[in-house]
């Protein structure tokens, strides 16, 4: 089983019905798709992938051979201990906003990635429209909640993930199960080393690496917003010990002054929404329960934000 490849230029032409269909499928059915013929230039991705190993090697490697991950795997493994690590995640990190510090030393980092994460936005708002169209919402309806209203309020933030090589793979995840907090996550993943998973049907599946496309899934706020419709998902990185696998993720996720409730048209009857669907909510607060609970089941984090 396989998540489903979308060619997404295809909504431009005699196919845009099935094209529709078909990222109408991929929200309801799996919270995961993967996009080609995006629109994003093959040539700026070559640079996002040069600039980002280029970064990795020179200002984070030595750093995560001495990090606390690394340092756990090892007093484990030298004890023979079969005992996993539940809290830790094989992970090297960083998240690039417009307004905090971004890293100076790798040649083109910054112009390369900023010119990326434009390009990403752009497409998250249209992946958005069409999710609009496909729910029988306004067009732009998911932007302006999203954003708080009118206007640019939306957090917009990319995370530079590598995952290095593992000694004790069977000993750690690289990244725990979780489902993702926020609203339209757009994820470059590496196009050779393999890792990630989502789990459907209670299965976990791979996620295919496919060169140059573009994966997107679902947050917890879709699924708010689209009343269950579209449901989050749950996914995970495998610790491999092979190959250090590239992933940046950008998320188009709410203001955190934003209010998010079900779509009234996606609403069917008034009290409806009091009874059986999801609570509205500022999304700040939610986030403040989701800081504490990411790695654990979703619904408690809505009934939660309910009784706030």
């Amino acid at each position: 089983m396989a998540i489903p490849v979308i060619d997404f230029s295809k909504l431009n032409g005699e196919e845009r019905a099935k094209t529709m269909a078909q990222i109408a499928n991929g929200c309801e059915e799996w919270g995961f798709f993967q996009l080609v013929n995006h629109g994003i230039p093959e040539e700026l991705l070559e640079r996002v992938k040069k600039v980002a190993s280029e970064f990795y090697k020179l200002e984070r490697e030595e750093n995560f051979k001495k990090s606390t991950s690394v340092k756990l795997l090892s007093d484990l493994a030298e004890k023979k201990d079969s005992e996993k690590q539940e809290y830790v995640d094989w992970e090297d990190v960083i998240t690039l906003l417009d307004d905090n510090e971004w890293p100076e030393k790798t040649p083109g980092f910054r112009e390369t990635m900023a010119e990326y994460r434009c390009e990403l936005k752009k497409l998250a708002e249209r992946v958005m429209e069409v999710m609009d169209e496909n729910l029988g919402l306004p067009k732009g309806y998911m932007k302006k909640a999203l954003n708080g209203g009118e206007g640019e309020g939306a957090f917009f933030g990319t995370k530079v993930s590598h995952y290095p090589p593992c000694p004790n793979p069977e000993l750690v995840k690289g990244l725990r199960a979780h489902t993702d907090a926020g609203g339209v996550i757009l994820l470059f993943q590496d196009d050779k080393v393999g890792g990630l998973q989502m789990l459907k049907d209670g299965q976990w599946i791979d996620v295919q690496p496919l060169e140059n496309a573009i994966v997107i899934n679902t947050g917890d706020q879709i699924e708010v917003l689209s009343n269950g419709r579209y449901k989050s998902c749950w996914h995970r990185v495998l610790a491999t010990p092979d190959g250090n696998r590239r992933s940046i993720a950008s998320f188009y996720n709410p203001s955190f002054k934003a209010t998010i409730c079900p779509a009234p048209q996606l609403v069917e009857k008034q009290d409806q929404q009091l009874d059986h669907t999801y609570p509205k909510f500022v999304f700040g607060d939610y986030m403040s329960v989701y800081a504490e609970q990411k790695f654990l089941p979703k619904e408690p984090r809505f009934r939660a934000v309910r009784a706030m």
